[in-house]
């Protein structure tokens, strides 16, 4: 709670180094690397004749949700939404558990899990309640105080009106994983947008795909990351002929001066990268293999 404790309003930043947002829709919630958004912030709520638990409220003025929905069909973990009962129950409460450093576990009143999910869609940036028995860390989270409350009680906000305001206007007091702005973190590395394509090959790269910020210097490190990221093994990481359209591997260095890059990310095992490995020079062969 001592996180809490102090905070008008937070940022809970995952294990995937995702912030937890509220979509403009008013309903779904989900994670992205965007922390400036005043989506990503949470006022904080307390609610009367409990010292343990507190109310998340987004900046659409609804409340972190513990449905009881299924998110997939046969599959663990029921859906996180935001809303607003007529009755403010029990599925809106949460239990902060603090962790080892600057981590917490937010528990619902019934045993689970704020989850963060990661892997191919529909799992990426989903966000879950469950009790997991894999990934312990996807419900570990790091919080971000945005806003600190008045010097009087925490019961004078007792009942949080909803923010609208960016967090730009606001005033920061960071855990120390979040000690550097987000501007700094823009200008540490590179943005990577990447996709990952059908069969045979084919993506729509006029929708921007999935991003993340990149500190990394080669092909190396970037395809390691390209993995976690999309949960597949054995990639090859693609760039597209901006003239033809074909597709053609990435060789061992990286566009200079942290350039943005756009990447298309295929599995090695796919019809579309044995076509594109026959057609690899020879010559060319030992230096695609490191990535097969």
């Amino acid at each position: 709670m001592e996180y809490f404790q102090k905070a008008k309003s937070v940022r809970l930043r995952s294990h995937h180094e995702k912030y937890l947002l509220a979509d403009p829709d008013q309903e779904t919630v989900y994670q992205d690397r965007t922390g400036s958004s005043r989506s990503a912030k949470w006022s904080v709520e307390f609610p009367e004749g409990f010292d343990n638990v507190v109310r998340l409220k987004s900046c659409y003025g609804k409340y972190l949700t513990a449905s009881d929905e299924q998110f997939l069909f046969g599959v663990t973990g029921q859906k996180v939404i935001q809303s607003l009962p007529n009755k403010l129950d029990s599925s809106i409460e949460w239990e902060p558990m603090k962790e080892e450093g600057s981590l917490v576990k937010l528990k619902t009143r019934y045993g689970n899990y704020l989850r963060a999910n990661s892997g191919l869609p529909p799992w990426r940036n989903s966000v879950t309640h469950d009790i997991p028995h894999r990934h312990q860390d996807w419900i570990l989270w790091e919080v971000d105080t945005v806003e600190l409350l008045p010097a009087e009680s925490p019961e004078s906000i007792s009942r949080s009106e909803s923010v609208g305001d960016d967090l730009s206007s606001s005033f920061h007091l960071t855990t120390a994983k979040f000690s550097r702005t987000q501007s700094a973190l823009k200008s540490e590395g590179r943005l990577i947008y990447y996709h990952v394509p059908d069969e045979n090959g084919n993506a729509n790269d006029s929708v921007e795909g999935p991003s993340f910020q990149f500190k990394g210097h080669g092909l190396e490190e970037l395809t390691q990351k390209l993995e976690e990221e999309t949960g597949l093994e054995n990639i090859i990481v693609c760039s597209r002929n901006k003239f033809n359209g074909n597709l053609y591997p990435l060789r061992l260095s990286l566009p200079p001066n942290n350039a943005t890059m756009h990447v298309v990310v295929i599995p090695a095992s796919s019809k579309v990268a044995k076509e594109l490995m026959a057609d690899v020079p020879t010559s060319k062969w030992s230096v695609v293999k490191t990535l097969s």
